[in-house]
C-alpha cells in the first residue's frame, strides 16, 4: 500500500513530515511570502487605509500632551546646541524672508497647503504608474510617520515662532494666512508643541526621493529633487521648524525606509514596476 500524501493550501501533494516534526512550518512560511509579495493595491482598500491612518495619525498626535514648558526647555536647549554647533541661522533667515511680503506669503500658503497635496499626488502616481512598488513606498511613508509619533510623545517641542525670548516673526499670524494648522482658529485643533521631528522634511523627503528614482524625465527628476530642498527653506523660513527638527524628519524616513526594505525584501524602487493581482 503507498504512502499517504497530504495538501498543502496551494493544493499541492506533499508527503507527511517525519514524526516529531511540525507540519505547518512550510505552509505558514508560504503564507508569510504572500503577504510580503507585492500585488496591485486595491483602490477602495487604498482610499480607506489612508483616511483612518491619516486619522489616527492625528488622533495620536493632538492627544499627546502638549507640555508646554517642557517643549519650550526643549526649543532653548536646540537653540543653543545649534549655536554651539554653528548652524543657528533660523533667526536671520525668518527676518530676511519675512521683510519680502509676497515671498513669505508664498511659503506661509506653501507651507499650509503643499505638505497635503504633493503627497496625496505622489501616492496616487505610484498607484497607477506603479502598482507593483505602490505597497512597499506606502510602506516606508507609513512607518515613518508612525516613528515621528514617537518623537512627538517624548520628545516636546516649540516651534522657534513660539519661543518666548527667541525674537522670531510668526509669519504666519504676521501676515493672516489661512488654512494652516499652526495659526489663527485651528491651531487650537492641532498640537503646537509636536515640532520634533519635522514630517514637512520627512514626507516631502519621501515625495522627493520617489519621484527622483521612479520618473522618466530628467525635468520631473529635478523638480522632485527641488520640493523637499524648498520645504526646507520654508519651514525655517516662517519659523516652524530648527534644522534638527529637519534631521529628526531625515532620520525617521531612513528608518521608513528600512522598514519597507526588510519587510518586502528589496527598495520600493527595485521592485517590479507591476505585480500580481491583489
Amino acid at each position: 500500500m503507498g504512502e499517504a500524501n497530504t495538501r498543502t493550501l496551494d493544493g499541492l501533494p506533499t508527503t507527511p513530515p517525519p514524526k516529531g516534526e511540525r507540519a505547518d512550518h512550510p505552509v505558514a512560511e508560504r503564507r508569510m511570502a504572500r503577504l510580503r509579495a507585492p500585488r496591485t493595491p486595491r483602490l477602495w482598500f487604498e482610499i480607506l487605509l489612508i483616511a483612518v491612518s491619516y486619522w489616527t495619525y492625528s488622533l495620536i498626535r493632538n492627544a499627546v500632551p502638549e507640555q508646554k514648558a517642557e517643549a519650550l526647555r526643549n526649543a532653548d536647549w536646540i537653540w543653543q546646541a545649534e549655536h554651539s554647533l554653528g548652524i543657528a541661522v533660523e533667526h536671520t533667515v525668518n527676518h530676511a524672508v519675512n521683510s519680502v511680503t509676497w515671498l513669505i506669503v508664498t511659503m506661509n500658503y506653501y507651507y499650509a497647503t503643499l505638505h497635503f497635496i504633493v503627497t496625496i499626488g505622489v501616492l496616487v502616481w505610484l498607484y497607477r504608474r506603479h502598482p507593483g512598488r505602490y505597497a512597499a513606498a506606502r510602506l516606508a511613508l507609513f512607518a515613518t510617520t508612525g516613528i515621528a509619533l514617537i518623537g512627538y510623545y517624548f520628545y516636546p517641542l516649540a516651534p522657534p515662532r513660539l519661543m518666548p525670548d527667541g525674537g522670531f516673526i510668526d509669519t504666519l499670524v504676521n501676515h493672516g494666512t489661512w488654512g494652516s494648522l499652526a495659526s489663527g482658529n485651528l491651531a487650537s485643533m492641532s498640537n503646537q508643541y509636536a515640532a520634533m521631528p519635522s514630517m514637512h522634511i520627512g514626507w516631502s523627503l519621501w515625495c522627493g526621493i520617489t519621484i527622483a528614482l521612479l520618473a522618466r524625465h530628467r525635468w520631473a527628476k529635478t523638480l522632485g529633487l527641488l520640493y523637499p530642498a524648498t520645504t526646507l527653506l520654508v519651514i525655517v523660513s516662517t519659523a516652524n521648524h530648527f534644522w534638527l527638527d529637519a534631521m529628526g524628519g531625515v532620520l525617521c524616513l531612513a528608518v521608513g525606509f528600512l522598514v519597507a526594505c526588510v519587510w518586502y525584501g528589496a527598495a520600493p524602487h527595485r521592485l517590479a514596476r507591476a505585480a500580481a493581482l491583489g
